[in-house]
């Protein structure tokens, strides 16, 4: 039984993505999507488990053709970005540092905010990199709605 579930948009040509088992079965139950493929009698509940799905209305896939958006600001996004990765020392990373202290003034967005472990974070403080005499290992980046879109909706 596969735990993700291919979704494609109406007419069936364009795939948009893939959800799990879970959310395909609300999107079936709530008249969403159809069932364009399924598994070979295997049901949960009144529903044949759908390897593939179809919407019955037309979605615009915006991550996929609007390249001049900006994906929304979090700081869970950070995480994702940097890969749960410390921008400072390169270990696991648990927590979200501002790059100019917002007390400050500095705003928390995509290009003043990176990933960095609770050490690393402790250690900077409320101060500048320079300040706290630490080097970033890589540089923030504002993330592509298609880059954005696949941290929910792994491909493949």
């Amino acid at each position: 039984m596969s735990a993700t579930v291919t979704v494609y948009n109406l007419g069936g040509k364009e795939v948009l993505g893939r959800v799990g088992l879970n959310h395909a079965i609300t999107m079936l139950h709530k008249g969403k999507a159809r069932i364009l493929e399924a598994a070979s009698g295997e049901m949960i509940g009144p529903y044949v488990i759908p390897k593939a799905v179809e919407l019955l209305r037309y979605v615009y896939a915006r991550w996929k053709y609007d390249r001049t958006g900006e994906v929304p600001f979090s700081k869970r996004g950070v995480l994702r970005r940097d890969g749960f990765t410390c921008a400072y020392c390169g270990k696991d990373a648990d927590t979200v540092d501002h790059i100019l202290p917002k007390w400050a003034g500095n705003a928390a967005s995509w290009m003043n905010s990176i990933a960095a472990c609770r050490k690393c974070n402790q250690a900077k403080g409320g101060r500048s990199p320079r300040e706290a005499g630490m080097k970033l290992k890589f540089n923030p980046r504002v993330p592509s709605f298609h880059e954005a879109y696949n941290w929910s909706h792994p491909e493949g």
